[in-house]
Formats: C-alpha cells, sequence, structure tokens
C-alpha cells in the first residue's frame, strides 16, 4: 500500500518516502514457480520488490536478462537448479542469481524471492521460446 499525505505548506499530496505491505495478505499470482504474493511492484518504485513464494512440485526453467534474484528458503527442503548444476537447499539457504542465469527450484518450498530491479514480466525468459536468448 503507498502512504499518501498531505504537505502542510502547499496543501498538495506528496508521496512518503516508505512503503509498506502485508505480503501474506497479498493475493497470489501464477508464476513459473508456483504462487509468488508481490509487493511493491509498482511503478513508483524502480528499485527493488519482494515476493512471498510457494514453490510448486517442480517450477519451470527461466532466465531474467536484467534483474539479479536473492532467494531465501523459508520452508520445505529440495533442490535449485542454476545453470544446469544441481544444488540442495532447506530452510535458511540463500542463492544470488545474476542475469541470464538459467534456474528452477525442484520441490515444494516456501521462499522470499528479491528482484533487483522491481520485477517487470517482461523479463522473463524460457528456452522453449527461440526468440528469447541471453
Amino acid at each position: 500500500m503507498v502512504q499518501e499525505s498531505v504537505c502542510p505548506r502547499h496543501q498538495e499530496p506528496i508521496m512518503n518516502r516508505y512503503l509498506i505491505e502485508q505480503l501474506d495478505e497479498v493475493p497470489g499470482t501464477p508464476c513459473p514457480c508456483g504462487t509468488s504474493r508481490r509487493a511493491f511492484c509498482i511503478p513508483e518504485n524502480p528499485v527493488a520488490s519482494i515476493h512471498l513464494v510457494d514453490i510448486s512440485k517442480e517450477a519451470r526453467t527461466h532466465y531474467h536478462k536484467e534483474m539479479t534474484e536473492i532467494y531465501l528458503i523459508l520452508e520445505g527442503e529440495g533442490h535449485i537448479e542454476l545453470d544446469g548444476d544441481l544444488l540442495p537447499v532447506k530452510p535458511m539457504t540463500s542463492i544470488l542469481i545474476k542475469p541470464g542465469c538459467r534456474h528452477r527450484a525442484i520441490g515444494e518450498m516456501r521462499i522470499i524471492n528479491i528482484p533487483i530491479p522491481t520485477f517487470d514480466p517482461a523479463d522473463e525468459f524460457f528456452d522453449e521460446d527461440p526468440e528469447n536468448s541471453p
């Protein structure tokens, strides 16, 4: 939720220098990984967003050309596939995924995902689409 207030000297709305969101109350959106609850994905915020993601049994391999992602495993155990390497993960494992890295989570997990810059669905690519290459 974007907080708006009125500047006392100018009597016009101004945006606060903060945003606050109750992440577990944000509606879920289908994503290649399962279901994502995305906060701070607004045009006024180009810096970063935060997502609470419920990973389905086997997520789709994808990559981003511009975005870096930080994953933090909260619940569950499984694996993360990074450019073909399969690595075990468990709660409190953190992963930095750079642009161009093909990745997917394998197993039922709940994670925090921090995309930098703010998540943009146009920066999500799949190898099945031959027009997309990093």
